[in-house]
């Protein structure tokens, strides 16, 4: 065959979609290569290391079917860290989504000075590193010579300094109101997204009609939002799941488990314990797995439901 028909067999439509395949697969390849390595694979190895009795030091560990998952269920320590944190989610959330909605409102009115100096200000601490976060939050809740124990007793609110991390009855809110400063401003770029689609036209007839702000917040602003609020709040509440980071260099799950979340659970029992179990920890991973997954269910769901899915969203 000729150099010439050659390239008229190229330059047909199908050589070209077949080419264009070929350069789709090639780009496509290392993302599938790292999903897979670093997604799927330690994802289905937590599901077969959770049927074993292995300490991870041996070379293979003892098939022993369900009995992790029945220690597991039977184990308090589980359902205490389970119940962390549902309490963590219950109040970080609703602090964090309508603080901040109500800045974004603020922040969101063209009467507002310096806008951008504060959403930029706000946003900060979501590019800081939790763990070191963490460890700064230490020595500023220091009951000796950190900042907010000196600025009590110098208001003579206190006369000696508060454990703040270190007593079971606070450190658990200590951590949701650092979490809460830390991740305040992605939920608050969520809302000032969500308050940019609603036309500036409606507001302006609002006040023309003679509508009162808190008329404009009820008729307008609240109806248009609702549909948003779902995915935020779905959003949200998968985010609060992990702040393995935050709490481990903050108090380490402790004081007496007091603030011990399913993933310090989970990295107790796997690299933390004087004899790691890590089909055991495995099991718990899987636990968690799925209580993210339906999580992430009802946020697809809600997804659907609210309308976001369609036409103009976040």
């Amino acid at each position: 065959m000729s150099t010439r028909a050659v390239r008229q067999r190229l330059a047909r439509p199908g050589a070209r979609h077949n080419r264009a395949g070929f350069w789709v697969l090639v780009f496509l390849a290392p993302t599938v290569l790292l999903y897979g390595a670093y997604t799927l694979y330690p994802t289905v190895a937590s599901v077969w290391y959770s049927l074993l009795d292995w300490n991870g030091f041996d070379r293979a560990g003892t098939f022993s079917g369900l009995e992790n998952y029945r220690d597991l269920f039977a184990d308090e320590l589980f359902w205490n860290s389970f119940k962390i944190t549902l309490l963590f989610i219950i109040a970080s959330v609703p602090i964090q989504l309508v603080s901040s909605l109500l800045i974004a409102m603020l922040l969101n009115s063209p009467k507002m000075p310096f806008s951008n100096l504060f959403r930029t200000a706000l946003f900060l601490p979501v590019v800081t590193t939790s763990a070191i976060v963490g460890v700064v939050m230490q020595f500023v809740f220091d009951p000796t010579a950190g900042p907010v124990n000196g600025l009590l007793r110098a208001l003579g609110i206190v006369d000696q300094g508060v454990a703040f991390l270190g007593s079971a009855d606070t450190a658990l809110w200590t951590i949701v109101a650092v979490y809460v400063w830390k991740w305040f401003g992605i939920t608050l770029i969520y809302w000032l997204a969500a308050l940019q689609t609603i036309p500036a036209e409606l507001y302006e007839a609002a006040r023309t009609d003679g509508a009162s702000a808190f008329q404009s917040l009820r008729h307008i602003t609240w109806p248009l939002l609702t549909k948003f609020a779902v995915v935020i709040a779905l959003l949200t509440i998968e985010a609060s799941l992990h702040v393995f980071d935050l709490v481990l260099t903050m108090t380490n799950g402790g004081p007496f488990y007091a603030t011990e979340v399913l993933e310090i659970f989970v990295y107790r029992w796997a690299f933390d314990s004087p004899v790691p179990r890590l089909g055991y920890a495995s099991a718990a991973a899987v636990a968690f797995g799925l209580f993210v997954a339906v999580i992430a269910a009802l946020q697809l769901i809600g997804t659907r439901r609210s309308g976001t899915g369609q036409g103009r969203g976040i």
